[in-house]
């Protein structure tokens, strides 16, 4: 069964993960993505970068990549930016993450690849955008939570902020911000006929996260600054938190609502302790000497029995109730397995090879693995011969390193 981007070519010129998560994506639905990347060997081939032939484990392991095709181009090269020209004039969409500029001094930037393709969608990902006066500074995750006010938020009450991994700004954020945006383009493009820009950055992707939560509302309806690690949902409060337990791993609690609440203290046999529970004042005020004695008297209770000891008495109990995961554990999770989150792909030299798998899950026109993830360069010939470029003219280019 066909995908829903059944038939649509995208170009991918990404050397970094979130880039590549966005193309993997679009790729898992049925698009044709063709990863252009650089011949250079050193830092230029980022978190994003396809493994070189010979790497067997690192290219089964290459889950952002998978089902890709890739092409080698030397884009500084006026022979590899033709080809690129080439690929974009019958592609139908293109992203870059590049800083603002690159990809203009490329001769691969909008403006010049729509000139021979008008219904082109070319996606751009950058740390603060295409204008603004940030739009030259480099940046990561850390940079973007921060100024977008969130790594203000983590942690615990009186300490510093926490850094979490980089899943927020990176790839919660812009690229899942660029999947939506280039599948609006691509839907307006079915009515009008014409391409677009579509303009990413990861700060903006990161505030917008944070726009519809607590804190922002509370501040612009109230002027009130949030705290961190205050309020029900900053972690210290008994019925919305971690516990360790027993055998050193952890549970986490999220009884915000007091009837959840009640279930939990009833299950624990711990009546007494209802009254400790989730009050409307506590999402923007502090805990009160009950609250904070009642966690502590969960934080001993819970030390009695293993993480899942306490899974197994309090999932079945309508508890709002979840185990801390390792990496490891993940992958036998039956839930995830159940979902098809955790799937096997064969490959052909190493065998079965885990995947993560396709989490939006259509009825009608399912993603679907459509394989590995290629070696750098794996179908650069194909991909050249099917633009016309000849035998001798192949040769020729990788001779030169254009290719």
């Amino acid at each position: 069964m066909s995908g829903p981007l059944s038939g649509i070519t995208v170009i991918e010129l990404i050397q970094k993960g979130p880039g590549a998560f966005v193309t993997m994506m679009l790729a898992d639905m049925g698009a044709e993505v063709i990863k252009v990347e650089t011949p250079s060997k050193g830092r230029e081939s980022g978190s994003g970068g396809s493994a070189s032939k010979g790497d067997v484990r690192l290219q089964a392991a290459n889950v952002a990549n998978r089902g890709k095709r890739s092409i080698v181009l030397d884009l500084k090269d006026p022979r590899g930016q033709a080809i690129l020209a080439d690929l974009a004039s019958e592609a139908d969409v293109v992203i870059e993450g590049f800083r603002p500029g690159v990809t203009a001094r490329l001769g691969a930037d909008y403006a010049t690849l729509s000139t021979r393709n008008p219904g082109l969608i070319y996606c751009s990902l950058s740390g603060y955008g295409q204008d603004g006066p940030y739009r030259d500074i480099p940046g990561h995750d850390v940079n973007y939570i921060g100024i977008a006010g969130i790594l203000e938020l983590i942690g615990e009450k009186g300490g510093e902020p926490i850094v979490p991994p980089n899943l927020i700004a990176d790839f919660g954020g812009a690229a899942m911000h660029a999947v939506a945006g280039i599948s609006m383009a691509l839907f307006s493009r079915e009515r009008t006929g014409r391409g677009q820009h579509v303009d990413i950055a990861y700060l903006d992707s990161a505030l917008s996260l944070l726009s519809t939560t607590r804190p922002i509302r509370e501040y612009l309806s109230q002027g009130q600054l949030p705290e961190r690690g205050a309020g029900a949902l900053g972690g210290s409060f008994a019925y919305y938190r971690i516990y360790k337990t027993a055998d050193g791993k952890y549970l986490s609690i999220g009884c915000v609502e007091p009837w959840l609440w009640e279930n939990l203290c009833r299950t624990l046999g711990r009546e007494d302790l209802i009254e400790a529970g989730p009050r409307p004042q506590d999402f923007s005020g502090s805990e009160s000497e009950l609250q904070s004695s009642c966690r502590r008297e969960l934080e001993a209770l819970f030390l009695t029995r293993t993480r899942d000891e306490w899974w197994d008495l309090l999932s079945p109990a309508n508890v709002c109730v979840g185990k801390v995961n390792t990496i490891d554990e993940i992958f036998d999770d039956p839930q995830l397995r159940a979902r098809g989150m955790v799937t096997t792909f064969d490959h052909p030299e190493v065998g079965a090879v885990t995947q993560v798998g396709i989490p939006i899950r259509l009825s009608d026109t399912p993603g679907k693995i459509r394989g590995l993830a290629p070696w750098k360069g794996e179908h650069t010939d194909e991909i050249l011969d099917r633009l016309g470029y000849a035998g001798d003219a192949i040769a020729s280019l990788r001779a030169d390193q254009v290719i």
